[in-house]
């Protein structure tokens, strides 16, 4: 009798945890990968809208991969030069995993505030090559639901 419910008590504790397997391998489903770009990216951009908050100087760029496959590696280089055309410094941004061809993100930089900064310049790159930017007036953000 006891060996009854020992082996009645493992069949069920075996479906349990057979149940629950299923449900994370259905939760980690594997997503479709996409060849990333070799060469040139090409991506739209919204013109920077810098500001400065308190002792920084906050840059934010609305960003849309329009390549035909991910790009791995994306990042921006912002540099703030003075009048003389000295480097004064700033901020990086890459991007923590590859960017899906027609994905929308915001990129926020932000550099510490100096009394010379004049003008500044950006420098677009990914794993594989360069990226060129097109500026577009606006990009639709898609809202989150």
């Amino acid at each position: 009798m006891i060996r009854q419910s020992q082996r009645l008590l493992a069949a069920v504790a075996m479906a349990g945890l057979t149940a629950v397997a299923v449900a994370f391998a259905e939760q980690d489903a594997p997503r479709k990968l996409i060849a990333p770009v070799r060469g040139e990216a090409t991506i739209e951009m919204t013109p920077p809208a810098t500001k400065v908050v308190g002792t920084e100087v906050v840059t934010t760029i609305i960003v849309k991969n329009t390549s035909s496959g991910a790009i791995a590696g994306f990042k921006i280089e912002e540099n703030w030069y003075d009048k003389g055309g000295n480097p004064i410094g700033g901020d990086t941004y890459r991007h923590p995993r590859p960017l899906p061809p027609n994905e929308i993100i915001t990129i926020t930089l932000k550099t510490p505030r100096h009394p010379q900064m004049t003008r500044n310049q950006y420098q677009f790159s990914h794993a594989n090559g360069n990226v060129k930017p097109k500026s577009v007036p606006k990009i639709e953000v898609p809202k989150t639901s």
